[in-house]
C-alpha cells in the first residue's frame, strides 16, 4: 500500500502537476529529471489529444445523426432515424468492451474468420473457417492481436468468438507502432437489430430470420436477410439491381423506387 500523502505513480496519472514530486524522489540529475519530465508530459499530451479524438469523433456522429434527421422530415421510412450506438475502440483495452455485450453482425458474407487455439493463443491464418453470417449473434470472449505468417504481414486485432465447441477470431482492426485502427463499429451492432428496428412487421423480420428476400423489402432489410450485395454500375436512384453471393447461393435483385421488384437466382460465382 502507498504511503499517505506520498506522491507514487496514482498520484501522476490523476494529477500531471505531481510529477515534479515524483521526479525529486527518484534522486536523479538534474538531466535524468528532465528527460523523465519531458516523457511524462508527451504520454499526458498524446492521452489528452486521443480523448479528445473520442469525443471529436462522438460530436461528429451525434451531428450526422441530427443533419439526417431533418434532411429526412417527412420521408416515410422510419430506418432513416435509426442511430445504432457505437463504441470507438482505439486500442486493445477500448476494444474489449466488445465483450461485455453480445454483438450483431452487420453484413453478412463479408468477413472471413479463421480458427483460434486459446492455450497458444494462435491465429490459424492458413486456413479460412468461414465467413461471418447474416445478422450472426456473437458472444466476444477477447480482442488480442495476431500477425498472419509472411513477409511484410500487419498485425491483426482479433476478437474472438466460440462455435459449438470450437474457437475462432476475425479480424476487427490493424496495429503499426502500437497505433490501432478499429473498425468493429462497422462491423458489428452492440444492440439487437430487433429492437433497433422494431418497426420492421412480423412477416419482414421472419423473413430476414429464415434469409429470406420477398418482394417488397428495401436493401437495409435484403443486407439483413442474406448479406452484403454489390450494385451494378450506372444505377439510378429509382432502379437498382444488386448481385449477392448469399453464402454460395447467388441472387440477383432488382429494386424499384428502393423496394424489392425482381428477385431472381444466379449462377454460382456470377
Amino acid at each position: 500500500m502507498q504511503p499517505k500523502n506520498q506522491p507514487g505513480k496514482y498520484t501522476v496519472l490523476s494529477n500531471p502537476k505531481a510529477a515534479p514530486a515524483l521526479i525529486n524522489s527518484f534522486g536523479m540529475s538534474p538531466e535524468g529529471k528532465q528527460r523523465l519530465q519531458l516523457a511524462l508530459i508527451v504520454a499526458f499530451a498524446v492521452a489528452g489529444i486521443r480523448t479528445a479524438y473520442i469525443f471529436y469523433q462522438r460530436h461528429e456522429d451525434h451531428l450526422a445523426a441530427q443533419k439526417a434527421k431533418s434532411e429526412n422530415v417527412g420521408y416515410s421510412n422510419p430506418d432513416y432515424y435509426v442511430s445504432p450506438k457505437k463504441l470507438y475502440p482505439y486500442d486493445l483495452k477500448s476494444a474489449r468492451q466488445l465483450t461485455q455485450q453480445p454483438v450483431w453482425v452487420r453484413e453478412g458474407y463479408r468477413y472471413t474468420y479463421y480458427p483460434y487455439q486459446p492455450a497458444t493463443h494462435h491465429v490459424d491464418f492458413v486456413h479460412e473457417a468461414g465467413l461471418l453470417l447474416p445478422i450472426e449473434k456473437l458472444a466476444i470472449a477477447d480482442v488480442m492481436t495476431a500477425t498472419p505468417p509472411g513477409p511484410g504481414q500487419r498485425k491483426q486485432v482479433m476478437a474472438v468468438f466460440r462455435r459449438g465447441d470450437s474457437s475462432f477470431a476475425v479480424p476487427i482492426g490493424l496495429e503499426a507502432d502500437s497505433q490501432f485502427t478499429i473498425y468493429s463499429d462497422e462491423m458489428f451492432f452492440i444492440e439487437d437489430p430487433h429492437d433497433l428496428y422494431k418497426h420492421w412487421t412480423p412477416e419482414v423480420w421472419s423473413a430476414v430470420d429464415q434469409h429470406e428476400v420477398k418482394p417488397g423489402m428495401n436493401e437495409l432489410q435484403a443486407v439483413f436477410a442474406i448479406g452484403m450485395g454489390v450494385p451494378d454500375a450506372g444505377d439510378t436512384s429509382y432502379s437498382k439491381t444488386v448481385h449477392y453471393p448469399n453464402g454460395g447461393k447467388p441472387l440477383v435483385i432488382v429494386y424499384h423506387d428502393g423496394k424489392a421488384a425482381d428477385i431472381q437466382s444466379a449462377p454460382p460465382g456470377s
